[in-house]
């Protein structure tokens, strides 16, 4: 039974798995939409989702948080600047995910996660 075991492992360590997750959602912030594995993008989502509703809270104790996942200064101003207002009146849903097909090279699953416009 796999009570109270959520999340994937993604074949990484803790410290990776939490770098990578880092990454993916600075690189989402940064482009808008980013192309990964299915199991990645869906790892992303509430991730990515919990740091937009710390930015749209804008407080001091928001931005810190946020910026200990956020190690880019500019993807974290844009954060809190462009990215927060759009969803102000949005309760929740920032993200979507397009399943694209497999990868060419290993079959792997494909998908586009993007903000919601």
């Amino acid at each position: 039974m796999r009570h109270a075991k959520k999340g994937r492992k993604l074949s990484r360590t803790a410290s990776h798995r939490k770098a990578t997750l880092r990454n993916l959602a600075t690189s989402l912030f940064r482009h808008g939409r980013i192309e990964t594995t299915t199991a990645k993008a869906k790892e992303l989502r509430p991730f990515a989702e919990r740091l937009i509703t710390l930015a749209r809270r804008g407080d001091l104790h928001a931005r810190r948080l946020a910026a200990q996942k956020i190690q880019d200064r500019q993807v974290l101003g844009s954060l809190f600047d462009e990215i927060a207002p759009r969803y102000a009146e949005r309760p929740g849903g920032y993200t979507r995910i397009l399943k694209l097909g497999n990868r060419k090279g290993d079959a792997a699953e494909m998908s586009l996660i993007e903000l919601v416009d």
